[in-house]
């Protein structure tokens, strides 16, 4: 029996594993191949909801419909790759050290989120939501502060980063700070604009919304340094606050570093349209650690996003179990885009397109983020629906959407 085995069980991971037991069930091959995944827990934490309240209730259970698809789970993290030997060793989270072997690779291990050495005391004292344990640390943190004697240093949280993270971390906050009196948010950022990534129809109005939820807006200003009571700026500028949140970037999970190939400035492992790295034949990577090309016309990359590491895991999943199999590959393509930004208590804004034209914003928009966030994203219930949705060639982007509008109208 071949074994595939998967690292990481973000959403890339998930629907790796899904998709490749969907192409077993498919060709009546599940007595061929041998799926395992490895992670930390068997969990899928929601980490595009993570800068909201009770980040402790993001987690959904993997380890029921694993069971039901019979894919091994092995809980433990994968510490190095022997891509010679098709070996990996692992450690157990009882500290068991383990050598797993493989006749395919699937790495999807994420990111996280990076700390500029050049900042100091970011380390010890900025805040995250990048992961559970860290948007837990900020949700216990922001609960404490009416503990505190009333302070412009405690009544002020200074999101660092004006990208989609930080926006929507900034947009958000004014809800969970509403045991605050007089509660200030500041967005800084070394960029010019807020959202520089989205076209000007749609910064005027993320720009709008943040003015409207009374978040302070600082742009053109670096961050030097980080400390427990406030936040400096390049220049000289101090910001007295308690709270800083940095949002601003992320990179490829370490292990991309263990396998031989080119890899991009994110740390991304540069991939074919069969998701397989060039290098080295039997590995595969998918979601975050990927930097394929969403189009075949090689225009655009893809992001670290949920809307790509969903289609990416499945198809990473169905070309490697197709790839022992001796099934047909499929090629990776997911040229429309579209982006939904969660606007807090304003509403969102939806844009369509890679230049991120405004396509739809306020309450309407704001039901098709909730729509997605507490349902699109979430794995069903039961396998079969699962094997379903598994499925690589799924509709794109844009006609999701226009399933989506459908659905919350």
């Amino acid at each position: 029996m071949a074994k595939l085995v998967i690292i990481g069980a973000g959403f890339a991971g998930v629907w790796s594993a899904l998709s490749a037991k969907r192409l077993t069930t498919f060709v009546n091959k599940e007595s061929s191949l041998e799926i395992q995944v490895i992670a930390p827990e068997p969990s899928l934490v929601m980490r595009p909801r993570l800068y909201e309240a009770n980040p402790s209730e993001m987690v959904h259970p993997l380890g029921p419909i694993f069971k039901e698809a019979g894919i091994s789970f092995f809980q433990g993290v994968a510490q190095a790759i022997d891509t010679k030997m098709n070996t990996i060793y692992a450690r157990s989270i009882e500290g068991v050290e383990s050598t797993i072997t493989y006749d395919r690779l699937i790495l999807a291990a994420g990111s996280s989120v990076v700390h500029p050495r050049g900042i100091s005391g970011i380390t010890h004292n900025a805040f995250d939501v990048d992961s559970l344990a860290s948007a837990g640390r900020l949700d216990a943190h922001l609960q404490s502060l009416t503990s505190l004697p009333p302070s412009p240093s405690r009544d002020t949280i200074v999101v660092c980063g004006a990208g989609f993270t930080g926006i929507e971390a900034a947009a958000e906050l004014p809800r969970r700070l509403s045991h605050i009196q007089n509660a200030r948010i500041i967005l800084v950022s070394s960029a010019d604009q807020v959202g520089p990534e989205f076209a000007s129809s749609s910064r005027s109005v993320i720009t709008q919304a943040l003015t409207e939820l009374g978040v302070e807006l600082k742009l053109g200003a670096a961050v030097t340094a980080i400390d427990a009571d406030g936040v400096t700026l390049a220049s000289g500028e101090r910001i007295p606050a308690k709270t800083a949140i940095w949002t601003a970037g992320v990179r490829a999970t370490p292990l991309t570093q263990q396998i031989s190939g080119e890899k991009d400035n994110l740390g991304r492992l540069r991939v074919g349209q069969h998701l397989r790295v060039p290098s080295v034949d039997n590995v595969f990577a998918t979601g975050d650690a990927a930097c394929a090309y969403a189009d075949a016309v090689g225009k655009h990359y893809v992001l670290m996003s949920c809307q790509h590491a969903l289609s990416l895991g499945r198809v990473s999943g169905h070309n490697a179990a197709a790839d022992l199999l001796g099934e047909p590959l499929v090629d990776y393509q997911q040229a429309a885009y579209n982006c939904c930004l969660d606007l807090g208590g304003w509403g969102a804004v939806i844009s369509a397109g890679w230049d991120r034209e405004l396509s739809l914003s306020g309450a309407q928009a704001k039901k098709i983020k909730c729509y997605i966030n507490q349902q699109l994203i979430y794995p069903p219930g039961g396998l079969e629906e699962a094997l379903a949705q598994a499925n690589p060639l799924l509709p794109d982007s844009d006609e999701l959407f226009r399933q989506m509008q459908e659905a919350v109208a």
